[in-house]
């Protein structure tokens, strides 16, 4: 059990100003009521004194008890009880089983003399249901066996309102509204006085102990149970709170909350409503009264009374705090709630949860601590301001006064112990991150990501550049001045980007690059600055740059052109950078395949320059390469696709940059370009030998055409092969294979004039098979469109008879429907629907459509 100072015994009256010499003389009873402090005695007499409290410098209070009088109440036992009913004017005294009414400051009877009979103890109800201000409620146990009275007492009488039976004799009783509590001779019970209804709680034996019944609230009280325990019991019989481990000789008991006061006959014990556990012990000896009047607690011997004062508190939670006792300072925090106003215990609660954080967080208790700075709305620079060197140098910040803890920083707190520290370092990066995007950082959110920034630089973290690379708030002066002395210079860069001054990155990453300064952050940094580069929306920080990413690497340092945004390439004229990569060949070559493959631009400069570079590198890569065998290496193939697909370059250029360089492939291209199809094809044939690729010129050229342009080519491919001049069997063997695949393409009866008499009818089955099928095919397609164009004749001329079998009367009185004259002669035009016009209107209505038409048809 760890001791708390909770409450001090201050003393209020001693012996001598209550019975002076008279040693056997005894204090009976006390009752207090505002600054009035009545004493009962074992002599009949009743004191009045005049209870001051003052409070020394040293912050303790002190009492002084003046004696105001003093009156026998005419009985030769003592006084019982006293209870005062300041509404009234009234103290009630309980003496020789009679309760007495008289006055409150001249302690003189009522004139009326009434009092209440038969009581042996009494209890105000102060929970009155009467509803009437000018009486109080009495709750008498009575001489008569087994009986409970209730009574009215006004300024000079009193009234009955009830009497109950109790199922024992009562031995102790507490009032709360309709409910009374009762220690009966085996047990205490509930007993609604007004319905009859009764609660058994739980046994109590009145021959071992002395019986405890105190009202602590309303409809709760406090009760001595078995065992040595206080007991709390609700009217309706149940208990709200785990009982306390007191005496099991208690003689009084008292709730000053969060504590319950106990008394027996050597010590006063405090033990705490909030975790049940034993907080002082003061020794106090022959003690047998303990009692709470509005808060204020009387503690009594037969000689002398005292105040137990309680601490404030925010005092003794402090010196919970001081102590260490976490745990004990924040349930008597959060118990204080209903101890003081709602502002005045959130600003203590918040404050307490504070002090408890770096106390956890001294102890390294890095989890607790950070769930009480939280609960606490901690300032988080309270925390940081522990780390040399972490608040930005612009900050204003000062710690709270009082101050939350007692560290001037975090190497007094660790005592220098290194390992120490990195954990603390650790814990407040964890603890920075994760309130950073919180309303705990907000106003502070530059001196936390400040702060984290300096952490992770420390530790080398990898969030050092996830930090940098996200939205922070990282003060570009200390940041700089601190990245710059740990040598994180790609991290610098970051810092300075994420600020807007991409020329000072940029020209910090080129020295790393280049060797004048060591960060090894990144192996690819000179990728990541063309990156940079490639997507920086500042054209002069690009051409500032330019000509240093293609020196290093014209292949790569051309994406910064490249590989820009399709939104961001007109900020560049692809003229200006084509002049700029003259001096790198590659990037050139790879600059101009973007213009022309990717943006497909239309310029037939951007597609002759291509086709050019790509001819000049076929050239020097195989200068005596040249036939059907040779390897055709990348760029060959580029030329060739380029020369195929694009129509923007100069062809005649072309052809004669390659006349006589042995290429003949390129050479067929550029003369099927020109519409020399019978050069190109002959090339491709007798110089190639590339039957493949002679058919695939004929379908290249084709494509798009009509058909007989298609067929052209093929015949004049067969022609080749079949032409006059030394003919060779591969050449029989390609033509035979061209036409039995191609039967389609060819126009037979032009076919078999060209084929040598030698050929059997075997050898050009499948041709021949397809060109008779193509025949019949074509003559049935022609018979069935003359038929259906017969069939159409044969309709109009049934209608034209039907028409023709009518008769038509005209007279001077038929009118033509387009102009409305009469007709002046026996000439007509007669539409399906019948309307009749002049010749002249119906070639009118022919010749211009939007005159008016009397039928649908002509």
């Amino acid at each position: 059990m760890m001791s708390t100072k909770a409450f001090t015994l201050v003393p209020a009256v001693e012996r001598e100003q209550l019975m002076g010499d008279r040693e056997w003389v005894s204090l009976e009873c006390v009752e207090c009521c505002g600054r009035n402090l009545y004493v009962g005695t074992s002599d009949c007499f009743v004191y009045h004194f005049l209870l001051e409290e003052k409070t020394v410098p040293g912050g303790s209070a002190t009492f002084t008890a003046t004696k105001q009088l003093h009156r026998h109440l005419g009985f030769k036992k003592p006084v019982n009880e006293l209870r005062a009913a300041s509404a009234l004017h009234r103290l009630l005294v309980l003496c020789d089983g009679s309760i007495t009414l008289v006055h409150m400051l001249s302690l003189e009877p009522v004139p009326s003399g009434a009092r209440i009979k038969g009581a042996t103890a009494f209890a105000l109800n102060e929970n009155p249901v009467s509803g009437d201000p000018f009486c109080v409620e009495v709750c008498i146990i009575s001489v008569k066996r087994r009986t409970i009275q209730v009574f009215l007492v006004y300024e000079d009488r009193v009234q009955i309102v009830r009497e109950v039976s109790t199922p024992e004799q009562p031995l102790a009783v507490a009032v709360d509204g309709h409910f009374l509590c009762l220690a009966l001779t085996t047990q205490y019970i509930i007993l609604n006085y007004s319905t009859g209804v009764a609660q058994d709680l739980f046994p109590f034996c009145s021959e071992e102990k002395r019986p405890i019944v105190k009202r602590i609230g309303r409809q709760e009280f406090l009760l001595a149970g078995p065992g040595g325990l206080g007991m709390f019991a609700t009217v309706a019989g149940i208990s709200q709170r785990a009982p306390v481990h007191w005496s099991e000789n208690v003689v009084g008991a008292a709730v000053c909350f969060p504590y319950v006061i106990a008394l027996d006959s050597e010590f006063i014990t405090v033990h705490s409503m909030l975790d049940q556990q034993q907080k002082q012990t003061l020794p106090f000896k022959e003690g047998h009264i303990l009692q709470d009047f509005e808060g204020r607690l009387i503690v009594a011997t037969s000689k002398g009374v005292y105040v137990l004062v309680p601490l404030p508190l925010e005092k003794q939670i402090q010196d919970l705090l001081a102590s260490r006792r976490v745990e004990e300072a924040l349930v008597l925090a959060k118990g204080a709630r209903r101890n003081i106003p709602k502002e005045k215990f959130q600003v203590m609660y918040r404050r307490v949860l504070q002090q408890a954080g770096f106390i956890q967080f001294a102890q390294l208790q890095f989890l607790e601590a950070k769930e009480l700075f939280r609960s606490g709305q901690l300032d988080v620079r309270e925390l940081i301001s522990l780390y040399p060197f972490l608040l930005p140098t612009s900050s204003s910040f000062t710690r709270s006064h009082p101050p939350l803890h007692e560290f001037a920083d975090l190497n007094q707190l660790t005592q220098g112990d290194q390992e120490k520290v990195a954990k603390c370092k650790r814990f407040l990066m964890s603890y920075l991150n994760e309130v950073r995007s919180t309303e705990v950082a907000n106003g502070y959110k530059e001196d936390i990501d400040t702060a984290l920034l300096k952490l992770y630089t420390e530790a080398d973290h990898d969030s050092l550049l996830d930090l940098l690379v996200t939205e922070n708030f990282c003060l570009l002066t200390d940041s700089a001045a601190w990245l710059e002395k740990h040598k994180k210079y790609f991290a610098l860069g970051l810092l300075y980007h994420y600020n807007h001054q991409d020329a000072a990155a940029v020209q910090l990453w080129v020295s790393i690059v280049n060797g004048d300064i060591h960060d090894s952050t990144r192996s690819d940094l000179y990728e990541y600055i063309v990156d940079f580069l490639t997507y920086s929306l500042d054209p002069d920080l690009v051409w500032a740059y330019a000509d240093w990413v293609l020196q290093k690497n014209p292949e790569v340092g051309v994406q910064v052109f490249t590989k820009r945004p399709v939104d961001e390439q007109s900020r560049f004229n692809p003229d200006d950078v084509i002049s700029c990569l003259k001096k790198y060949p590659q990037a050139l070559v790879k600059y101009l395949e973007h213009l022309v493959v990717d943006r497909r631009l239309e310029k037939e400069g951007y597609h002759t320059h291509l086709a050019v570079l790509y001819l000049d590198e076929v050239l020097q890569q195989r200068p005596s390469a040249s036939g059907k065998d040779a390897e055709v290496t990348e760029t060959q193939a580029k030329l060739r696709r380029l020369l195929q697909q694009s129509d923007l370059y100069q062809v005649h250029f072309l052809l004669d940059r390659i006349r006589g360089a042995g290429l003949p492939m390129e050479n067929a291209i550029l003369l099927g370009k020109l519409e020399q199809h019978e050069g190109a094809l002959r090339i491709l044939v007798h110089e190639l030998a590339d039957f493949p690729a002679a058919e695939g010129y004929c379908l290249w050229r084709s494509e798009g055409r009509a058909p007989p342009y298609r067929r052209r080519l093929f015949q004049l491919l067969l022609a080749i092969y079949l032409g006059p001049g030394p003919s060779a069997p591969e050449l029989a063997v390609a033509a035979v294979d061209l036409l039995n695949r191609r039967a389609t393409e060819f126009d037979a009866a032009q076919v078999l004039q060209l084929l040598p008499g030698t050929w059997s009818v075997q050898l050009l089955c499948p041709f021949l098979t397809g060109a008779v099928r193509d025949s019949v095919h074509a003559r049935r397609t022609t018979q069935v469109a003359m038929g259906l164009a017969k069939s159409e004749n044969l309709i109009y001329k049934y209608d034209k008879m039907k028409l023709k079998g009518s008769s038509v009367r005209l007279s001077d009185k038929k009118l033509c429907q387009m102009c409305r004259n009469p007709f002046c002669e026996p000439v007509f035009v007669r539409y399906p629907n019948g309307g009749l016009v002049h010749t002249h209107c119906a070639a009118s209505r022919h010749t211009n459509p939007s005159s008016p038409s009397p039928g649908a048809r002509t």
